[in-house]
């Protein structure tokens, strides 16, 4: 064998090198064995919910005081979390005192399930602060949206367990989202995602329509969540894995030319490329706006959504609107685009 240079060796070395992180970062995960499917107990009348700010402060004690009412309609009890009215700038104290909150409430055998009280920002600066052995020996139903996508993303990838993105604790609690969260989190039944059809005095439905961008059915676990956070911890070792998923996301407040961008983060990343099948919620306030030249929403859909060949339909009741589904992440379900429904295939709760 002839002896190799060098430059050689070292080039075949960053060869090498370079293959690894990309297959990882291509995945949109991180190279660990998928851990199993973990189902929390259900809620019931009687059970005690903690209550977290793991992102933005509680600014408002009225607020936590509704959100503690509210829960005690349905049957629940309250505990706050130690941190609830810390603050610290925008956040709900510092990243150790949120992350303090959301151990202990795993930990506490008195506690039977977990919700945040808002959004926000700052959920992914707690990710390396979580206890996930806690966490794992210790399954119980953690709600919340937007933000939150952090911490039910990064605890599924870790544990296995199923979290819900449904209702903030400050959320309007009404008719149509308590409905489905009792659905979900206290009867665990296979629940059926449609969204209503009120036509009201309207000769046809003008309100919550679904749009499909591709027809077609598909099963797969359900992952996702809200679309900014998602693709601010893309490359990050806290993602599930996304082969074979059914991808839901949902916005707010973001110019449409963002929501390409980000879009286009995720096909890059080959996530688009792995799923089964989208659903698209609702992104509030994402209009073009002034001026000449921006494409529409719809638009931006169709163009990254339409070339994956799967199944997908926007519209669904999931984002930052006042009537919501809770969806569990990491549950398996069926997409129906041509119907515009999602129905889950087992019970997300024990």
């Amino acid at each position: 064998m002839t002896k190799r240079t060098r430059r050689e060796v070292l080039a075949s070395l960053s060869v090498a090198a370079a293959a690894l992180p990309l297959a990882s970062f291509v995945s949109g995960s991180f190279p660990e064995n998928r851990p199993k499917t973990i189902v929390p107990p259900r809620l019931k009348a009687g059970d005690t919910v903690g209550l977290i700010c793991p992102a933005g402060a509680a600014f408002s004690k009225e607020t936590v005081q509704i959100t503690k009412e509210s829960l005690e309609a349905l049957g629940l009890k309250v505990k706050l979390g130690k941190h609830v009215f810390d603050r610290f700038g925008y956040l709900a104290g510092t990243d150790q005192a949120r992350a303090e909150d959301v151990n202990a409430m795993f930990a506490d055998k008195t506690v039977q399930g977990i919700m945040a009280i808002h959004g926000g920002w700052g959920c992914a600066r707690l990710l390396p602060l979580l206890d996930y052995k806690t966490i794992q020996k210790n399954p119980k139903p953690l709600i919340g949206y937007s933000d939150i996508t952090a911490l039910h993303l990064a605890i599924h990838a870790k544990t296995g367990l199923i979290t819900f993105h449904g209702p903030v604790g400050s959320a309007t609690w009404n008719k149509f989202t308590v409905d489905s969260f009792r659905q979900v989190l206290f009867d665990g039944s296979p629940a059926l995602f449609e969204n209503p059809r009120e036509l009201g005095d309207n000769l046809a439905l003008t309100k919550d329509r679904i749009t499909t961008i591709m027809p077609g059915t598909a099963r797969g676990k359900l992952v996702g969540g809200n679309l900014t956070v998602l693709s601010a911890i893309i490359g990050s070792a806290y993602l599930p894995h996304w082969k074979d998923a059914i991808l839901f996301l949902e916005d707010t407040n973001e110019a449409v030319y963002r929501v390409d961008r980000m879009l286009t983060q995720l096909k890059l990343a080959g996530v688009l490329d792995q799923v089964k099948g989208v659903v698209f919620g609702k992104c509030s306030d994402c209009e073009p706006g002034k001026g000449y030249g921006s494409l529409t929403l719809e638009e931006v859909l169709e163009q990254h959504l339409q070339p994956l060949k799967v199944p997908v339909y926007s519209g669904a009741m999931i984002g930052h609107i006042t009537h919501k589904f809770t969806i569990p992440v990491g549950a398996e379900a069926q997409l129906d685009a041509t119907a515009g429904t999602l129905k889950l295939l087992q019970s997300a709760v024990a």
